[in-house]
């Protein structure tokens, strides 16, 4: 599962790129009980914030999350810099620094026979756009917004933290419309990788511009060499995802289900004439499924999808953007979508409008029980809430003190 930290940067960059890898000589991380075999156990890695000068995160462990109280004062494994984003792959849990600009760092954790994180290694890093498990790699894309006309793909084995490729891909060639490809993210789909793309101008004064707002785009690259196949076009909605923000599902039956907010703009003013929307890829396909098309925008009353999480059987919890036929940062609502059954739900148990701090798409779930787990920030106080999927009420758990709930992982080990 990726997470991504600071819903209200959406528009800022990641730090994760290149990885300096570990010395020969490391032990091999393991897991749980040091010998490299999995204990068949779960716990869940809580970032919060404190709003501490040069701390981003305090990172704290717990096997549930229905009740108790965590705190940041006097626990937790700090996490420096400003701001943090945290993937999780391999029973590894890696935590990447957003450098702002400058080379950061990310921080590998491995669990002990206890649940508590133990550091492992320490990378270098570039500022990145894009990091997505794939196989056994993290693949991470930098994917300029102007200037050079070249994104970097970099392969990096999440067991031995080592670099394995470098490959370069033309982003003005590929989007072949005089503007350039900017990925939204990248999902690994069988033996490929699917990297949704939007279509920007990339000059001053509308870098994020287009001429373009009611087309779709997935570029299908082989893995693991990252040869571009073909490019998946559609013209029923905008662009899937949006920057930094994961559009793209492969549900249990290997469909692929792909969600656009509908956002596009042109010299800063919104231009999609599309609704926001869910479309398909059938298993074993690299085409969208024409017979298929879910009018979330419609169903929800004239709202449009910010971010989803997907909890397994076709339920995906939406961050809606709190305003209809609007796409602005704050407020939000929560609902859910069933993306078999084409139903909208609006989640009932949680404050109906909720604040911008909150991770909207930082959130975990179990599939077995139908059960996600949502971090709410509110002035009252910031609490893990856990959400039946099935019917869209929510219960309110855990409380969290000492900083905002900033991110929720289930990691196994």
């Amino acid at each position: 599962m990726v997470t991504k930290t600071r819903n209200s940067i959406l528009a800022l960059l990641c730090c994760a790129a290149v990885f300096s890898g570990c010395d020969k000589n490391d032990p091999d991380p393991g897991n749980g009980d040091g010998d490299g075999q999995l204990l068949g156990k779960t716990t869940y890695v809580i970032a919060a914030s404190s709003g501490a000068q040069g701390v981003a995160d305090y990172l704290l462990t717990s096997g549930q999350l229905e009740s108790g109280i965590l705190s940041t004062v006097g626990q937790g494994i700090e996490q420096d810099g400003s701001y943090r984003y945290y993937v999780q792959h391999k029973h590894r849990f890696f935590s990447l620094l957003y450098g702002q600009g400058n080379p950061g760092a990310v921080t590998t954790y491995k669990l002990n026979a206890d649940g508590k994180l133990e550091k492992w290694s320490d990378f270098q890093t570039e500022t990145v756009q894009v990091f997505a498990p794939v196989k056994d790699d993290l693949l991470l894309l930098k994917v300029p917004r102007s200037g050079t006309e070249t994104a970097l793909a970099i392969r990096i084995n999440a067991d031995s933290s080592k670099i394995v490729k470098e490959t370069q891909i033309n982003v003005v060639k590929l989007a072949g419309n005089g503007e350039r490809a900017h990925f939204t993210w990248a999902t690994q789909v069988g033996n490929k990788v699917f990297a949704p793309y939007m279509s920007i101008k990339g000059a001053a004064p509308d870098v994020f511009g287009t001429a373009y707002p009611d087309s779709t785009w997935i570029a299908v690259f082989s893995y693991p060499d990252l040869t571009l196949e073909k490019v998946i076009k559609d013209n029923r909605t905008s662009f899937i995802g949006a920057y930094f923000n994961n559009g793209l599902q492969v549900v249990e039956n290997g469909d692929i289900y792909g969600f656009s907010p509908a956002s596009a703009t042109s010299n800063g003013a919104p231009v999609s004439t599309r609704p926001s929307a869910f479309v398909r890829i059938k298993s074993g396909t690299t085409e969208f499924d024409q017979s298929y098309f879910f009018n979330v925008q419609e169903k929800s009353g004239g709202y449009k999808i910010a971010q989803q999480t997907y909890f397994g059987n076709g339920k995906f919890l939406l961050s809606m953007y709190g305003n209809a036929n609007h796409t602005v940062a704050a407020p939000r609502r929560l609902a859910i979508a069933d993306v078999f059954n084409q139903t909208f739900t609006w989640v009932t148990g949680v404050p109906e409008i909720l604040s911008v701090s909150s991770p909207y798409n930082n959130n975990t779930g179990d599939t077995e029980k139908s059960t996600g787990y949502v971090g709410i920030n509110t002035s009252a106080g910031n609490y893990i809430y856990k959400i039946n999927v099935n019917n869209g009420t929510a219960t309110q758990g855990m409380k969290v003190e000492g900083g905002n709930i900033t991110s929720i992982v289930k990691v196994d080990y």
